[in-house]
């Protein structure tokens, strides 16, 4: 492995089998991801997964975020175990963190700093659908938070492949290192 993996954790963020149906050659990201969590617990390296959720009616989601808003109908109808449900091939192992937040970035309502404290972690490793909207928000937040950051590039998808190309070539390597999952488990 090219990096160091003392204080890493590799984060898994919306592999949620709800959010993988929006995503096109979604089997690809789920072989891709699969591989890096089988690379981080081969080596002792925290994987930690970070999913969107919100309670019955979805009392957190305000008139004002325009962004969940076009979708709180959908969300308050659906259960929160089954749309936080991880895709099977993605699972959590027994003694693996499950972070729920309630925004965006995978800091937002939930307790994930909280959970990169306990174990000391430095440096983060994302993964995420999608690559404009968890993983984004997720690198600006971390770097703000000043930690290491790492993108796996092949291990994050969006809706529209411009824009993860672009996150990818020209703004994440401002703030992280962006490497491809054989690249970070070479």
């Amino acid at each position: 492995m090219s990096n160091n993996t003392s204080n890493t954790a590799l984060l898994v963020m919306d592999m949620q089998t709800a959010m993988l149906g929006m995503i096109p050659h979604a089997a690809t990201l789920i072989s891709n991801v699969a591989k890096a969590i089988e690379n981080a617990r081969s080596n002792n390296i925290p994987v930690i997964y970070v999913v969107v959720g919100f309670r019955k009616n979805a009392p957190e989601i305000s008139t004002n975020n325009k962004g969940f808003m076009t979708n709180k109908q959908l969300f308050a109808s659906v259960s929160t175990a089954e749309f936080t449900a991880i895709h099977p091939d993605l699972a959590p192992g027994e003694n693996e963190c499950v972070v729920i937040k309630r925004r965006v970035s995978a800091f937002s309502g939930s307790d994930l700093e909280v959970i990169l404290r306990a174990f000391n972690i430095q440096h983060m490793v994302l993964t995420g659908i999608a690559t404009s909207g968890v993983v984004l928000s997720t690198v600006r937040e971390a770097s703000d938070k000043d930690y290491r950051i790492t993108v796996l590039a092949d291990g994050c998808a969006d809706r529209e492949e411009d824009v993860h190309e672009l996150l990818n070539e020209k703004v994440f390597p401002r703030q992280a290192d962006v490497l491809t999952v054989a690249e970070w488990i070479a």
